[in-house]
């Protein structure tokens, strides 16, 4: 049986955590901060030894074979490069460092002590991908000559995380592309086969900004005389929350751990998720468009938007003999030689992170165990170097985002 230790036991490391548990590992130690989820992990995990800190985790001898590190993004480089030389396997939350120079030390960190290192780049993870980069491998569509893919974020899922929420504010966590579409830097890298070698972007911050605010408009939306005609109303979003279990576990979860009616309301009175969305300290874009290109030429455009439902990407990919398009439920193939269309239906699960992000949470997991248990890092669809490349797309993409110049990728 693999032990595991969780370091940060929010919703992203409950979630992994709870994964590995229904693989067969079995989590020994916990460290978390806060004393409400602290104590709701352990309860979760009965024997696992409780910490404040992941320094006084990491002053014991290693307790466990591989450790969950799903801290804020800023807190990631310390834990992980200590616990790496300690000898600790590790599953990452990505982003990986909210600094390019701490990304490479991570990395140093991993391949140094030798222990197998996973980024959660969970969309690599899915039946969808997998039979996307299946079709890809198998030849059908030829050489790949330019892809489409678009991230629709979500208007509420936005307010909620990049307006109202932890990832509001470059300063605090980092900017939008990297904490946000890393995944989908590392998607495109990974279906196309073949390193970035230039980026170039725009995009910005177009709605949630003051002077947007309607007129009458409160601080709070349990006080606003507008609420009701406002498309980003926390309380029309939470409360509809309630009394569902999938998205008591995200997003409610993490507005307060009392995730009934009044627990709620509680929390948008006195917390950050009730604030009017034209009222916050937010300055990451809500939209923004990149162009890439790869090595051996062919090229790339990614969008990420707030303004859409909350759903699965959407991707064209183009080659010489057919091509390919996908919504995240289904694949349509089109043949040019023949001239006909099949479809693929790979769906599983929805897209949030309350649905698992259509399996690739659950299948991340399963192949870090596998790894380990096996001693094979190779069942792990990234290596280090991979995931730093993606974090490295996003960083000379946001580079051309504020300076206007296309970037080379190092």
């Amino acid at each position: 049986m693999i032990t595991l230790a969780v370091v940060g036991a929010g919703s992203r490391g409950t979630t992994y955590a709870g994964h590995a548990v229904r693989h067969g590992a079995r989590v020994v130690a916990v460290a978390e901060p806060d004393d409400v989820r602290r104590a709701k992990a352990a309860a979760e995990h009965p024997g696992a030894e409780a910490f404040t800190d992941w320094r006084h985790l990491a002053e014991r001898p290693r307790l466990a074979d591989a450790v969950i590190i799903a801290t804020q993004d800023a807190g990631h480089v310390e834990p992980a490069v200590r616990l790496a030389g300690l000898g600790y396997h590790i599953l990452l939350e990505k982003p990986m460092a909210v600094r390019e120079e701490d990304c490479a030390a991570i990395v140093t960190a991993a391949e140094r002590a030798g222990v197998i290192f996973a980024v959660c780049h969970v969309l690599r993870y899915t039946p969808y991908t997998r039979a996307t980069k299946a079709l890809v491998g198998s030849g059908r569509i030829g050489e790949i000559v330019s892809v489409q893919h678009l991230e629709p974020v979500g208007w509420w899922h936005h307010a909620h995380s990049f307006v109202r929420g932890n990832w509001r504010r470059s300063d605090e966590s980092t900017f939008m592309l990297l904490a946000k579409s890393c995944h989908d830097l590392d998607w495109l890298h990974h279906i196309v086969g073949r390193r970035v070698v230039r980026a170039s972007s725009f995009g910005g911050l177009h709605h949630f900004r003051p002077e947007n605010r309607p007129a009458g408009a409160a601080d709070r939306c349990l006080d606003c005389a507008v609420e009701t005609t406002c498309p980003y109303s926390a309380k029309r979003t939470y409360l509809s929350f309630v009394g569902d279990p999938r998205r008591e576990s995200w997003p409610l979860s993490v507005l307060t751990p009392d995730v009934t009616e009044q627990g709620v309301l509680r929390a948008l009175r006195e917390g950050p998720y009730g604030r009017c969305v034209y009222d916050c300290d937010n300055d990451v874009v809500d939209h923004q468009v990149v162009n890439l290109e790869f090595e051996g030429g062919a090229s790339a455009s990614f969008t990420m938007t707030a303004f859409t439902p909350l759903a699965f990407r959407k991707t064209r990919i183009f080659g010489t003999r057919g091509s390919i398009e996908g919504d995240g439920h289904v694949l349509t193939v089109t043949d040019f030689l023949t001239g006909t269309t099949e479809e693929i239906d790979v769906a599983e699960g929805g897209p949030s992170a309350a649905d698992g992000h259509g399996g690739g949470d659950g299948g991340l997991v399963r192949a870090f165990l596998d790894a380990i248990a096996q001693d094979d890092p190779g069942l792990i669809l990234s290596d280090p170097r991979e995931s730093l490349h993606s974090h490295q797309v996003a960083w000379a993409a946001e580079r051309s985002r504020l300076t206007g110049a296309v970037v080379t990728v190092p």
